[in-house]
Formats: C-alpha cells, sequence, structure tokens
C-alpha cells in the first residue's frame, strides 16, 4: 500500500493552503460566521475557478481532475486547519459521492456544476428520533402515478439555508428501521411543498430543520435503486466520516499549534510556561494525538473500497473524536479562561472540535459499530 502523495496532491494541499493562509484569516472568517448569508459564495468561486478543488475528486469525463477520496482527505484536513464554513462536505464529498455513485442522467448533469460552483447540496437524512441510525426513517415517498411524493421532516440539515438542491432519504417500502425500502432523491432546494427553519450552529456554520409536504419528485430524481438504497446511503456515509475524520485531523493540529505558541508567550514565575514540565508532557501527549489521527484517517480514507471499509471507518472516527476531545480540553486548559473566549481563535476550534466528536456517530456509536463488525 503506498501511504505517499502523489504531485497532484501535493501541489492541491499547497494551493489550498496558501489561499487560505491569504485570503481566510480569523477576522475574515468571524465576519462571514456573524454575516446574513452565513457563508461567502465568493469564496466558494475561488474554490471553483481560482483553485479548481471542487472538481478534484471528481472523474474527467465530467470536468474534474481524475482523483479521488484521498484529494478530498487532503482538502478536508486544510478546511479543518483554517475552520472553513463553506460546503465542501455537504457538496463535494456527500454530493458529490452519491451522484458518482448512482450514476445515470443526474451525475451528468449536476455533477460539471458541482465543479463550476452553481451547485451548493445540503444531506437531509437526519430524523429527530434517528439518532445514528441510516435506516430509522420516518419520512416517506409515496408512489403517485409515475411520481413520488415525499412527506417528513428532516433535522439539523447542515448547508440546508444556502443548497440548491437536497439529497433527501425516504421510504419507499418497508417498517420504520427495516433495511429494506430505503431510497434517495435529488430535489431542488425550490420545489414546491418544502419549507425551512434555518438558525446558525455553536460551531459557526448554518442549519436548518427542512419540512416536506407533498414535495413531488419524478421517477428520475431516484439515485440508486428504489427502496434498495442503503448500502448506497452507508457507503457515502462512511466517504463522509473518512472526510470528517481528516477535517478533525487539521483541527487538532491547530488546537495543538496554538496552544504550543501562547505557552512559549504566557509568561507565570518570571518564565514561558512552556518551560514547565508538567505542560511539556501534557503537549507532547496533545502531538501524539493529532499524528495518530493524521494516520488512522489516511488509513481510512485508503480502505473506502475495501469489503471491511467499515471497521476501518468506525476506527478512525472512534480515534479522532476521543482525540479530539483530549487536545481541545488541553488546548483549553493550557490557556485558561480565555481559551473558551470569542475573541480568541482557539475556542473557535474547540468548538468545532466538540462538533466533530459527534458528527456522524460519537466514539461510543463507533466503538459499538466496530466491535459488531469484528464478529
Amino acid at each position: 500500500m503506498d501511504f505517499n502523495f502523489s504531485d497532484e496532491q501535493t501541489m492541491v494541499r499547497d494551493s489550498v493552503a496558501r489561499y487560505l493562509a491569504d485570503t481566510y484569516d480569523f477576522e475574515t472568517r468571524m465576519k462571514t460566521v456573524h454575516g446574513e448569508a452565513g457563508w461567502n459564495p465568493a469564496v466558494w468561486q475561488a474554490f471553483a475557478q481560482e483553485l479548481g478543488i471542487l472538481g478534484a475528486s471528481f472523474a474527467e469525463d465530467h470536468g474534474g481532475l481524475g482523483g479521488g477520496a484521498v484529494d478530498n482527505m487532503v482538502i478536508m484536513e486544510e478546511i479543518g486547519k483554517a475552520l472553513v464554513i463553506e460546503p465542501y462536505l455537504s457538496t463535494v464529498v456527500i454530493g458529490g459521492g452519491f451522484l458518482k455513485r448512482a450514476g445515470g442522467g443526474n451525475a451528468d448533469a449536476v455533477i460539471p456544476q458541482i465543479i463550476g460552483g452553481q451547485v451548493v447540496i445540503a444531506f437531509a437524512y437526519a430524523e429527530p428520533q434517528g439518532r445514528y441510525n441510516l435506516a430509522d426513517l420516518r419520512t416517506t415517498a409515496r408512489r403517485d402515478g409515475s411520481d413520488f411524493v415525499i412527506n417528513g421532516h428532516k433535522a439539523v440539515v447542515r448547508d440546508a439555508p444556502f443548497a440548491t438542491h437536497f439529497i433527501v432519504t425516504a421510504r419507499t417500502g418497508g417498517s420504520q428501521r427495516e433495511s429494506g425500502g430505503v431510497s434517495v432523491f435529488l430535489i431542488p432546494a425550490d420545489a414546491a411543498g418544502i419549507t425551512r427553519r434555518d438558525y446558525p450552529t455553536v460551531d459557526g456554520a448554518r442549519a436548518s430543520e427542512v419540512y416536506f409536504e407533498n414535495v413531488r419528485a419524478a421517477a428520475d430524481q431516484l439515485l440508486g435503486d428504489e427502496g434498495g438504497a442503503l448500502p448506497l446511503v452507508e457507503q457515502v456515509v462512511d466517504e463522509a466520516i473518512a472526510a470528517v475524520c481528516a477535517e478533525g485531523a487539521g483541527v487538532a493540529r491547530r488546537l495543538h499549534e496554538g496552544t504550543l505558541d501562547y505557552a512559549r508567550q504566557r509568561k507565570q514565575f518570571g518564565r514561558p510556561i512552556a518551560e514547565f514540565q508538567v505542560l511539556q508532557h501534557r503537549m507532547v501527549d496533545m502531538f501524539m494525538e493529532v499524528e495518530q489521527a493524521v494516520s488512522m484517517t489516511l488509513m481510512a480514507t485508503l480502505r473506502l473500497n475495501d469489503a471491511d471499509r467499515s471497521k476501518h471507518v468506525s476506527a478512525a472516527k472512534n480515534k479522532i473524536a476521543r482525540g479530539l476531545r483530549f487536545v481541545g480540553q488541553g488546548a483549553v486548559q493550557i490557556h485558561g479562561g480565555i481559551g473558551i473566549s470569542n475573541e480568541l481563535a482557539i475556542g473557535h476550534y474547540f468548538k468545532r472540535a466538540s462538533m466533530i466528536e459527534s458528527q456522524f456517530g460519537d466514539a461510543d456509536f463507533h466503538l459499538r459499530r466496530y466491535e459488531s463488525l469484528m464478529d
């Protein structure tokens, strides 16, 4: 197994890192977070046109650069380092993941628009009762002639306020938690019958409660097989978890680096606190957690096409979730009270780390999932 990055992947990493360092500093991000839109469309267009990274993981046939999951991993780590709030995960990793694997006319039509920056996708899958069970769905899609009629409520749909399309999971058959009967639809966000309740999340992003009331979807809006799409959902969510782990590794690295810089500057008893041995030990332990997060994320990403991918993904997510808690708490403890203030970047990294801990399943969920897959 080759653990080296290609020249193209290294170039992508360097380009993204330079762009974000030059244009996406903490103050600029905070203006965007508190702005009315909740994101910066100009940054999204720069990702598409100036950097070309929205096409890095897509095939050349669709206008992409011919990359894959490792390219997403490289980009997501840089996104984590800069606390980028633009919807790369939901649009490229998740939306693109569904379209690539489902194929057909939707992929041919929408993927080039993703690459060009014209489409933003939000993944409407979670429901209030569902916890982390992807098959626990009360949202239904009933046949009405050749169309489907969708009714239901999706919770905490990240990036929904500015999405052009939703990818929606719904039941076309079976009981509430049955593995069969799950279907996936690509729905325009302005379709009749869709209403939203928008709100900010603790980490600076925007999300919505999305309600579907007699929303009509044509048969060609199906992604994957009718009633048999749960394996597709599980595959794409595993890819999303690996990408979130990469983002978490970037967040953890900034938490450690920011804490080390602060400890070198903050003086107590006439000398920098970085010279205190107990804090040196803590920061070394934080560094080890960062490096383990990077390594396990890479392993999970490289295994995404294996039959046992879910085992590797859950192992990585469990480790990253626990590592982020350790690194985040260490960063706040060494900074003291200012570590959770709005004025200091470290507090915002801590908030994003806390959200990543539970995104697509917390540490305990993935430990149980890993154990079940080892049986």
